[in-house]
């Protein structure tokens, strides 16, 4: 039987997709069975230009974690994209942007002062930043471009489908792997997860209790039976979709939003945003809330951006904060 060849790519992220892909521990001893690795950089000793010189569609499947923030990853996705049968967003940063994404708040001169002048320990002359183009005394340096504005990796090249999750969850890998061997794929474009939101998958229960205060993760110790936003604390589980398990609800944490936006909506903050609109409404029924209060409980959200772009923000209908 003629392997599938399958490509690991590494671009902006933390790494933890890297670490996921082993996570489905001893199936990887079946998996070589069927494939064989050509392309993996974190794993394999392999140089770009070994990539360059495989045939167009060469390989039937990479899977590209992280999102593009400067001119090598960019480089990469089409190289990538040009050798490879089957692309693969895999993992929040390459579907969504993710954290990197929420670098899109400054500009590229904003965040390099901000760390090699400001947070410089007094050097303050600049002679620090890096530099696309250096001259050394061995020559002439060259070093990735930084970018502005961190995109997703379909807004950079073609996708074929999308993992999500920060990292993509074992058994979501899996299904995954399983469709893509036995070549029971869905249309090209599909989210490889479920439809509903975590909420579906959560074991909290709802009360339909009054919210009176909103808390940061760390200002309350919460009832591990209730459900997380009654309780005041920001879950963005009824805006996201599942597969994941709720695994973070089952250990008193909110749901953060790495599955990405469910079907049909625009993304993922403005969902959130109708959800907690939904919540917080202002009927006149007893049990509901007053204006006054919801300005209140609305004055209390800190760190909007982060909580409601914390995964999408470069995928989203903001994409970036206006730059001058």
């Amino acid at each position: 039987m003629n392997k599938l060849k399958v490509a690991f790519y590494w671009a902006a992220s933390c790494g933890g997709c890297e670490i996921a892909v082993l996570d489905i521990n001893e199936r990887i001893l079946e998996l070589v069975q069927h494939v064989d690795i050509v392309f993996w950089p974190v794993a394999m000793d392999i140089k770009y230009k070994d990539v360059e010189a495989f045939p167009d569609g060469y390989m039937d499947v990479t899977f590209f974690n992280g999102s593009v923030r400067n001119s090598e990853q960019e480089h990469m996705a089409k190289l990538l994209r040009a050798k490879s049968k089957m692309l693969v967003a895999f993992g929040a940063c390459a579907y969504e942007g993710s954290v990197p994404g929420l670098a899109n708040l400054h500009d590229s001169k904003e965040i390099l002062n901000h760390v090699y002048m400001e947070l410089g320990d007094g050097r303050t002359n600049g002679s620090f930043i890096p530099k696309p183009e250096s001259k050394v005394k061995e020559g002439t340096l060259h070093i990735p471009v930084f970018y502005d504005t961190v995109k997703t990796l379909d807004q950079t090249v073609d996708v074929d489908y999308y993992l999500p999750g920060c990292p993509p969850p074992v058994d979501l890998i899996n299904k995954a792997l399983d469709a893509i061997l036995s070549g029971d794929l869905p249309p090209k474009g599909s989210v490889l997860a479920p439809l509903p939101a975590v909420c579906a998958e959560c074991p909290r229960k709802r009360t339909n209790k009054k919210i009176t205060a909103i808390h940061r993760v760390y200002d309350i110790i919460p009832d591990p039976e209730r459900c997380l936003m009654e309780q005041g604390i920001i879950c963005m589980g009824m805006a996201t979709r599942g597969g994941c398990g709720a695994q973070c609800l089952k250990v008193d944490m909110p749901c953060t939003g790495c599955g990405g936006a469910l079907p049909n909506q625009s993304d993922i903050g403005t969902g959130m945003m109708t959800a907690l609109a939904s919540i917080l409404n202002l009927d006149k029924e007893p049990g509901t809330y007053t204006e006054e209060e919801v300005m209140d409980l609305i004055s209390q959200i800190k760190d909007p951006a982060g909580i409601f772009y914390m995964y999408s923000l470069p995928a989203s209908i903001l994409r970036r904060k206006v730059m001058k």
